[in-house]
């Protein structure tokens, strides 16, 4: 198997330097990406961990669910791919990413001691008595 030959190690590099930097998404791209973001669709990872001065990161965008999908119609083009991201919009949806972590697990929470028992069917003796007394003003029976 032959090599192939490099000839101008100039355009290597060049080709590498854009790969290091990363691309940036257009405002409706990222919004849409964000919002999978939000919603835990993406996975990211360090474009090159061993290189300090490379910022840009590995992203990789998950489907949404059907309801999700439903609601907000992202592009074909954008999920199931992995993108190469530059540091500062990677940085963003790293925040945007932890944001919807910490709300999805607050909502968990307070879902799970919500009591809707007592929401619907529980009702105490005082505000059943209010109520009776202003559907029925006069304390007497409905005639």
């Amino acid at each position: 198997m032959a090599a192939p030959k490099i000839t101008n190690i100039g355009n290597i590099r060049n080709e590498l330097n854009k790969y290091k930097k990363g691309k940036k998404f257009d405002i409706h791209q990222f919004n849409q990406i964000a919002r999978l973001a939000w919603l835990g669709k993406v996975v990211m990872q360090p474009l090159d961990p061993q290189d300090a001065e490379c910022k840009s990161f590995l992203v990789y965008v998950q489907e949404p669910e059907e309801l999700a999908a439903h609601f907000l119609n992202t592009d074909q083009e954008l999920t199931g791919a992995m993108h190469i991201v530059d540091g500062e919009q990677a940085e963003a949806l790293i925040q945007v990413l932890r944001s919807g972590v910490e709300e999805r697990a607050k909502l968990y929470k307070d879902l799970s001691s919500s009591d809707f028992y007592f929401r619907y069917f529980y009702q105490p003796k005082d505000e059943a008595g209010a109520r009776d007394t202003a559907a029925n003003p006069q304390g007497r029976g409905e005639d």
